[in-house]
């Protein structure tokens, strides 16, 4: 059942008791996790927080965490889990589900006892009504059973009456009926509202919100952006909301400060104003973040010679040396760093750069402290995906958790550093890929297989990294294609996962020409897998992401492009 009013239907009933938290690796649920995390030590609650990958960690967390737990509260993972089911809790447990990932399943959102929903239902969630997908046929069948039993003749017991056949074929009407709303309820996955900017409007409706509240709430919402999970028009919105928050809470502070209270915090500062959507900029050379900027990248087409001849013509024509552009943008003349945007958005028209003009929050704290939303996110992201051997991933998820707090500088630097592999990593096997023409149609959809043995190839081993490289690829195929179609294919990209074991990861884009991004994939993957006889696992939350075994890799996709066709 969902649950609408936060405080009284979720925060009041856990305050008593030990929660378990178990939190999914994504940017969205660590900073849901981290608003509740201050909430929780305001108010001295106890609790065990647990980062989970996939749903294999989710099931080992709450079997070796449960002895004790009356509450379980599923950030970002278990919302499309038939939970009850899946873990088998006792009578006194109770789930809060706290989850971005659509379509809920409909155990959870009909659990009247055990799983609680929080938040509203969504318009665009289109939840079937109840008697259209259960129905209690217990009753009936009892009677039938007595009624043959008692039935002395043989004669009698085989021949149906009327009623059974009248009964039997409204049971197979009404399953019939059932199997197409099931359908069209899960065959799209897609994502809700962010689960931080969820949290935080609890807290401020508690009256418990702060800026570090609002600043995370941000970052939560940013990375849904950046990843391309909502659509625009919800981003837009959002951004609305939070620029509010942020302006109240800004008011507060000086009010607060005034009273010579918290003076500590004056030096915390958001803006949200006019900014350029190039990525890491600030921290960068801008040659290098106009070359791994998204929009950039595709408009100039930066992996061809031309694209960078095109390049150097708009540094040219901005008035910006190339001594200056390849130096750090923290040291080049002052002059041009303050004219850097006006220059920018004079020739944005001219080729065609117009999305990269924007607005951003910004955090300043004292001097030297200053970031936009997105430089975290991607900061947050490269760390995440930097697990190896000698990383275990939950090291890498506090690291990602350190990210959000203002005294751990050099955990953010570094994360910083290592996005921008990342991104170098994401932009050069794009490169390869397009100059090669290994985007491969398989009719109803393109595909991309990374190659094994690439320098590059263990950056995507990881899901995150491989969905902005096939989202870069997909943009950028789009673009230079003379096909008209192209806007409408959706792209799936594959590459090693583990080569030891022989397994490969696989997931699908939607098409760019569709602004909500709902994915067909993750059904699509299900039934190749049965047409085929593959195994999966699919253990992601995601469940547009999946892995397999690299050898049946062919003949999945051939299964794929005729259930797609």
């Amino acid at each position: 059942m969902f649950v609408e009013n936060l405080e009284r239907g979720f925060y009041r009933l856990i305050r008593d008791d030990r929660c378990l938290l178990l939190v999914n690796f994504d940017i969205d649920a660590i900073c849901a996790c981290r608003i509740l995390q201050q909430l929780f030590k305001n108010d001295n609650m106890i609790y065990t927080l647990v980062p989970v990958q996939g749903i294999q960690d989710m099931i080992h967390a709450f079997e070796e965490n449960c002895e004790k737990i009356k509450n379980v509260i599923f950030i970002n993972c278990g919302g499309t889990l038939d939970l009850v089911e899946l873990l088998q809790p006792v009578e006194s447990v109770i789930f809060y589900i706290l989850d971005s990932h659509r379509p809920y399943d409909l155990c959870n959102v009909y659990s009247e006892d055990q799983v609680r929903i929080l938040g509203k239902v969504d318009e665009d969630d289109e939840i079937p009504e109840y008697n259209d997908v259960f129905r209690d046929d217990s009753v009936n069948e009892d009677e039938t059973e007595d009624e043959l039993e008692n039935d002395q003749s043989q004669r009698k017991r085989r021949r149906l009456n009327e009623e059974d056949v009248i009964k039997r074929a409204g049971r197979r009407e009404w399953s019939e009926k059932r199997a197409t709303v099931m359908f069209n309820y899960t065959q799209y996955s897609y994502y809700g509202k962010s689960s931080a900017m969820l949290i935080f409007e609890m807290a401020w409706h508690m009256s418990k919100d702060n800026l570090d509240m609002v600043w995370w709430a941000i970052v939560g919402s940013t990375e849904q952006a950046i990843l391309g999970k909502v659509e625009s028009r919800l981003s837009i919105f959002e951004e609305g909301s939070l620029q509010a928050h942020v302006s109240r809470l800004t008011h507060k502070q000086g009010v607060e400060v005034d009273k010579h209270q918290q003076q500590q915090q004056s030096t915390v500062k958001i803006t949200y104003d006019k900014d350029l959507l190039l990525v890491l900029y600030r921290h960068w050379t801008v040659e290098a973040s106009l070359r791994h900027s998204v929009p950039t990248a595709v408009s100039l087409r930066l992996w061809s010679i031309r694209g960078e001849q095109r390049l150097k013509e708009l540094l040219a024509e901005m008035g910006l040396p190339l001594a200056q552009s390849k130096q750090r943008f923290s040291a080049m003349d002052l002059a041009l760093r303050q004219e850097f945007r006006q220059m920018f958005e004079k020739l944005a028209g001219k080729y065609k750069l117009d999305t990269v003009i924007g607005t951003s929050f910004t955090l300043q704290y004292g001097y030297r402290f200053k970031y936009c939303a997105s430089d975290i996110v991607y900061a947050m992201l490269a760390l995440m995906e930097s697990s190896s051997k000698e990383k275990l991933p939950q090291r890498c998820f506090l690291d990602v958790l350190d990210c959000l707090s203002r005294t751990k500088k050099d955990i953010l630097e570094n994360g910083i550093e290592k996005a921008k592999c990342m991104l170098n990593s994401i932009f050069k096997t794009a490169q390869s890929i397009l100059q090669m023409k290994q985007i491969r149609s398989a009719g109803s959809f393109l595909y991309i297989i990374i190659p094994e043995g690439n320098a590059d190839s263990l950056v995507f081993t990881h899901p995150h990294p491989l969905m902005m490289l096939a989202q870069f690829t997909l943009k950028a195929y789009v673009d230079s294609s003379k096909n008209r179609r192209a806007p409408e294919w959706p792209l799936v990209a594959s590459s090693v996962y583990n080569a030891e074991e022989g397994m490969c990861l696989i997931l699908g884009i939607p098409p760019v020409c569709e602004d909500q991004p709902k994915s067909l994939f993750g059904k699509a993957f299900e039934q190749a897998a049965k047409n085929t006889n593959s195994y999966i696992e699919a253990d992601y939350f995601d469940t547009t992401i999946i892995r397999l075994k690299t050898e049946e890799r062919p003949k999945f996709l051939d299964a794929l492009a005729a259930l797609l066709a």
